[in-house]
């Protein structure tokens, strides 16, 4: 299994200010010799860590999945939520031929935990033998930093300051948890299991 980020979480929609606003009262930031730009890579940074700590996808992007197997004839959980929108699927065979398959032959069950890709009928299409499903889909809270729930801002804004904190030491752990960050994103974290999720 394969997951794609297609689109990217655009300069303008990250929290640089707010994160400047964090720096000071937590660290003392003066903003002197550190350009936004540098800021902009930490946010991202702590994004992602947060995103792959908790299953959970911050600003909405589009995705592209490639998976070999369906975990059930009927349904396959997706790999990460919340997933808004299914934008298309589509199986390959193994010389390379891809069938976009029909939209009205599956719909998105939307859950904040575990989204599913479920079958209209009685089964999703078929993956030949040697070929891969690829599943394109939208997924995350929102566009814009108040879109995302509060408890994952202040995780990622703890993250971010943590890697601003340990930026001149060698040998720091970058995926490594700021104290109060795990109780931060405890809820939203998504328990996985046989390898990629269930329905």
């Amino acid at each position: 299994m394969m997951l794609i980020e297609e689109t990217q979480v655009p300069g303008s929609a990250l929290p640089v200010q707010e994160f400047k606003d964090h720096l000071r009262l937590a660290t003392g930031f003066a903003g002197t010799g550190s350009a936004d730009g540098y800021l902009e890579e930490l946010l991202r940074a702590a994004l992602a860590a947060v995103e792959g700590r908790t299953g959970k996808v911050l600003f909405t992007r589009d995705f592209r999945w490639s998976l070999t197997g369906w975990r059930q004839g009927d349904a396959q959980a997706l790999p990460v939520a919340p997933v808004t929108q299914m934008l298309s699927v589509a199986v390959t065979d193994r010389t390379g031929t891809e069938t976009e398959i029909d939209a009205g032959r599956y719909w998105l069950e939307q859950d904040i935990q575990r989204p599913c890709l479920r079958a209209t009928g009685s089964a999703l299409p078929a993956i030949p033998t040697g070929g891969t499903a690829e599943v394109w889909f939208s997924a995350g809270f929102g566009a814009t930093w108040l879109d995302i729930p509060v408890e994952l801002r202040q995780a990622v804004l703890l993250v971010a300051a943590g890697y601003f904190e340990r930026r001149h030491e060698e040998g720091a752990e970058p995926g490594a948890m700021p104290f109060g960050v795990m109780a931060l994103i405890e809820r939203w974290r998504t328990v996985r299991g046989f390898g990629g999720g269930r329905s």
